[in-house]
């Protein structure tokens, strides 16, 4: 039987992702316990997240285990403001440069 605590993100939050994708665009890369600080995230829950965001294509880890935001991850990202934009009307989030 499996934990509470190793199942898989099913519904992720998407101001939770706004936070790691804008840190990674402003650090270019960090390893995951300063992402985790600097998002102000556990450090469990951040790596569910980078789980997720891996297997969707938009985080990357290098050789030395940092966590790097990939052109999809940054693309995805655009889409997603321009969509709320067009037809929410407004953005929670800070809209990523």
């Amino acid at each position: 039987m499996k934990r509470a605590l190793d199942e898989p993100i099913s519904k992720p939050d998407l101001y939770v992702i706004d936070r790691v994708i804008k840190t990674l665009k402003e650090t270019n890369r960090l390893n995951k316990t300063t992402l985790a600080t600097s998002t102000g995230m556990a450090y469990d829950r951040l790596v569910k997240y980078l789980d997720w965001m891996s297997m969707k294509g938009f985080v990357e880890f290098d050789l030395n285990g940092n966590v790097v935001l990939t052109r999809l991850g940054a693309k995805t990202y655009d889409q997603l403001v321009k969509w709320i934009l067009q037809h929410i009307g407004k953005v929670r989030f800070q809209k990523l440069k």
